[in-house]
């Protein structure tokens, strides 16, 4: 089965061509030929860049030396007013010291002790949806949203607070730019950065939400009356080589990329996941059967049941990762496959191309959850899969994301059938890969 996927620009057009549809998507504005360089070249007047679909060189940059490779600063310009200083858009000693803090929350037991949040969140998912023909985007962003405040801070997305969020970034998407123009201009520190006054007045109304969640929570670790959710656990930790704990202002950056990625990227995948099993229904109904191992209570080793399930959303991930492109910064010289790269240069790795790239996979643009259990995947896997980026900054909240989007896949498929209504729906990027217009599927219940 051949899923959607958006058509390539052709070969030539000018840069202000590029530019109109590099900010419009960055997927369709890619030629074609990306699918199977192992390096590309594109200049500006201000900058070169580098998008590298070499194993090798992926692996140079995330994995061997990148402390060389730190993340560029022009990508994070347009979400500044939102996440602040996080550990999204840091590097070096600060990123260091932010994640020494934050990794502790997300190891491997604590997974077991958010699953029945995440039961929860999928419960009320099942409760909430809707039948007839429906936008499963917005209730997969509802449902998201709704695992990151169980999670984070025991709060159902009912919350007056936590429902206050989420209402105020749908507001924030619709304003917010994948690019600001600063990623294209080399403009000093000085230079007002030309976001939008919708997106700053929306990301302030966010961060003064989070900042209440934030303080109240401090008020409850004093009084000794905290919940033990992953807040409590990240305002807790002191940094083992200092001994700081992160300080409210700092909390909030923090809290405000957990919800930005963890809500946007997880309802992104799990909105495309719906879409493959209503196009493939023989998958769907392998789905459901195996979802009916679950029972009827919270139980973590019930996952391991799901064994198909996690296949199907490790092959949703591969052609539709969440956040499709990432920019690192050379900060020295380098040798890339015969070309000198200046230190400044942007490099650009795309899981997006990596994972359909036509000199690595087999069939790459098929939707077939059976090669995750076949030999020669593996090596494609080592080689060429990073929905989570790679090395020491792949995403904290990995195993997190992959244990609730297999988890709800498998909640949704066993309470609904779902089948296709529309012509098949357009992947666009903007904060992530989302549809063009939405994805519309019939629903219904079991």
């Amino acid at each position: 089965m051949i899923p959607p996927r958006p058509t390539p620009r052709a070969d030539k057009v000018s840069l202000f061509q590029y530019l109109r549809l590099f900010r419009a998507d960055i997927l369709s504005a890619q030629p074609a030929r990306l699918y199977r360089a192992w390096m590309a070249e594109f200049r500006t007047a201000f900058f070169r860049s580098y998008m590298c679909n070499d194993p090798a060189l992926v692996n140079r940059v995330l994995v061997e030396r990148p402390d060389d490779f730190p993340k560029s600063n022009r990508i994070g310009e347009g979400l500044k007013p939102l996440l602040g200083n996080s550990v999204f858009v840091t590097n070096g000693e600060v990123w260091k010291r932010q994640r020494r803090i934050i990794d502790p929350a997300f190891e491997g037991g604590r997974l077991r002790d958010t699953y029945p949040a995440m039961w929860a969140a999928g419960q009320a998912a099942v409760a909430r949806m809707p039948l007839g023909e429906v936008e499963v985007e917005e209730e997969m962003s509802h449902a998201a949203a709704d695992v990151i405040f169980r999670t984070l801070f025991s709060i159902p997305i009912e919350h007056e607070v936590a429902s206050a969020v989420f209402a105020e970034f749908r507001t924030y998407q619709r304003t917010q730019p994948i690019l600001n123009l600063a990623a294209f201009l080399p403009l000093p520190k000085w230079v007002p950065r030309f976001h939008r006054r919708a997106t700053k007045r929306s990301a302030a109304v966010i961060r003064a939400l989070i900042t209440r969640l934030t303080e109240g929570r401090a008020a409850q670790i004093a009084a000794e009356t905290a919940p033990d959710d992953l807040a409590t656990k990240i305002m807790t930790t002191a940094d083992p080589l200092t001994g700081e704990r992160f300080e409210t202002g700092e909390m909030v950056d923090q809290v405000a990329i957990f919800f930005l990625a963890g809500h946007e990227t997880s309802a992104s995948a799990l909105s495309w996941a719906l879409l493959m099993l209503a196009m493939d229904p023989e998958v769907q109904e392998k789905v459901a059967a195996e979802a009916q191992g679950l029972g009827n209570t919270p139980e973590f080793s019930a996952l391991s049941k799901l064994r198909f399930t996690r296949d199907v959303f490790r092959e949703v991930l591969r052609l539709y990762p969440p956040v499709p492109m990432m920019v690192r910064e050379n900060a020295k010289p380098e040798d890339m496959r015969g070309r000198k790269v200046a230190p400044g240069a942007q490099i650009v790795l795309s899981a997006w191309h990596l994972h359909r790239h036509e000199r690595i996979w087999d069939r790459p643009d098929e939707f077939d959850p059976s090669r995750w259990q076949t030999e020669e995947n593996r090596a494609c896997v080592r080689d060429a899969y990073m929905p989570f980026s790679a090395g020491p900054r792949v995403c904290t909240g990995a195993g997190f994301a992959m244990v609730e989007g297999t988890l709800l896949l498998a909640m949704l498929a066993r309470a609904f059938r779902f089948e296709l209504t529309r012509e098949l729906p357009v992947p666009v990027a903007h904060l992530t890969v989302r549809a063009k217009d939405g994805i519309w599927l019939r629903v219904s219940r079991r």
